[in-house]
């Protein structure tokens, strides 16, 4: 950091510990913008090699030379907190950027989602990133490229499928079941229980039963992978495994991004309104860069058909605390996801000032307004949130033979299933769970329809 970017960071982080923001130590490296790329791209500084990261980072630097997206900082929660900041940034908006990084370090440390998956990854997910990078590098080494990108494929088609509630380090599923206490649990046998004489059923010896793998349709999809997959070697299992743990340290970032970068968004904007020390013009060209971050739409646009996340979290976070004060707010971003958050705090009278609406889309292009219910609303906003952003499949059942078969969720799923995508990875799956492979799913017309792969 520049001479007096350092100096203004560290009065910024004075005036944010006067206000009652809380965080881990932050790290801030200025790095060439090509670099702030992969970092945004690959999620991580170092992160396993695949061919994907590659695609995505095609498709990142097309948008950011198109003008429609420009990366000011990436930060990675810990302890310390990881923030890159871009090269090629100015002073001013350097210094918004540290105000900002400030707000993500609070919320970082404080929410409760964050801190579970904190306490689960570890508070250095930058150093076990590396850690995995280098594991797969070996094992590249041992095994050979194509091997290893076969089951990084499978991995990283699937790294969406984690349960996070159920926690990263869980247990196998028990191997047999109580036959006889489970006919206890039924209404009809508590009931016989309590008659007069009724301890015959008490005093019959156990039946123990195989457990059916798995004994409920589940969820995470790595998980059961990495613990159940007939012939996976030890060491493609620890690649799943790896997959599986980044993948629950970023869902907090994804399952938090409104309030997230809406409460970081209203800290730099709050730090920056109360730094006295900073020259008129060097502030005045950071609140530029503010309105240009937060703003609703593209600056030639009157709508916006996507939502900004920053426009919409700072929105919010400004009227939470107006209403209610700066201690609720503390609080919500403590206690709130963004489901909550959303459902909470999205008023009519708000979304009305924002003008959100819901529409659709005509075959010829043309948009049409549906309305401006402000349930409806707040579950569009919501909708793309669902899952971790992924079709709701689950593994179904293990045959006797190894042959597995998944199910698509599509009752209550909401979202449908790429049918395309779905056959490749399917693909996928089928290289390393290596027997028969079945998902069931819908077609087009709501019809049932299964895609095998034997």
């Amino acid at each position: 950091m520049s001479g007096s970017l350092q100096g203004y960071a560290g009065r910024l982080e004075t005036l944010a510990h006067e206000h009652g923001l809380d965080y881990y130590p932050v790290q801030f490296e200025e790095v060439p913008s090509s670099f702030m790329m992969e970092i945004a791209v690959y999620g991580l500084p170092v992160r396993m090699p695949h061919w994907s990261f590659g695609v995505r980072y095609i498709h990142q630097l097309v948008q950011h030379r198109m003008g429609h997206s420009r990366l000011f900082e990436v930060v990675f929660p810990g302890n310390p907190g990881h923030a890159y900041l871009a090269g090629n940034n100015s002073l001013q908006e350097n210094t918004l950027v540290t105000a900002h990084v400030l707000g993500h370090a609070d919320f970082a440390k404080n929410n409760s989602l964050f801190k579970r998956s904190q306490e689960q990854v570890g508070y250095r997910i930058v150093e076990r990133a590396a850690t995995h990078a280098r594991q797969i590098g070996g094992a590249v080494e041992l095994y050979g490229q194509t091997r290893v990108e076969q089951v990084l494929d499978a991995a990283l088609a699937l790294e969406a499928h984690i349960d996070p509630f159920q926690g990263l380090r869980r247990e196998r599923y028990p191997q047999y079941v109580d036959a006889t206490r489970t006919a206890r649990g039924d209404p009809f046998h508590q009931r016989f229980e309590n008659l007069p004489g009724g301890t015959l059923l008490a005093d019959a010896p156990l039946e123990r039963l195989r457990t059916p793998i798995p004994p409920s349709p589940e969820r995470d999809l790595l998980w059961f992978i990495a613990e159940y997959s007939p012939e996976l070697e030890d060491w493609e299992r620890d690649i799943f495994r790896a997959v599986r743990e980044e993948s629950f340290y970023f869902y907090p970032v994804f399952a938090c991004q409104i309030m997230n970068e809406g409460w970081a968004s209203y800290w730099h904007a709050r730090l920056l309104r109360e730094a006295d020390f900073l020259p008129q013009n060097e502030y005045l060209d950071a609140l530029k860069t503010h309105s240009d971050v937060v703003r609703p739409h593209a600056a030639e646009q009157q709508a916006s058909l996507a939502i900004n996340h920053y426009h919409l979290g700072f929105a919010l976070w400004e009227a939470i605390v107006e209403e209610h004060g700066i201690e609720r707010a503390f609080a919500i971003r403590a206690e709130d996801d963004d489901f909550s958050f959303v459902r909470n705090h999205l008023t009519q009278d708000l979304a009305e000032e924002l003008k959100l609406f819901r529409y659709e889309k005509a075959n010829d292009g043309s948009v049409r307004v549906l309305d401006h219910d402000i349930h409806a609303l707040r579950e569009t906003v919501l909708a793309p949130k669902y899952n971790f952003g992924a079709p709701a499949v689950l593994a179904k059942h293990i045959a006797h033979d190894g042959s597995l078969t998944l199910h698509h969720q599509h009752e209550t799923d909401g979202r449908g299933l790429d049918l395309d995508r779905a056959e490749r990875v399917l693909d996928y799956l089928h290289k390393v769970w290596r027997r028969p492979v079945t998902l069931e799913t819908v077609d087009s017309a709501g019809q049932p329809k299964a895609i095998s792969r034997s």
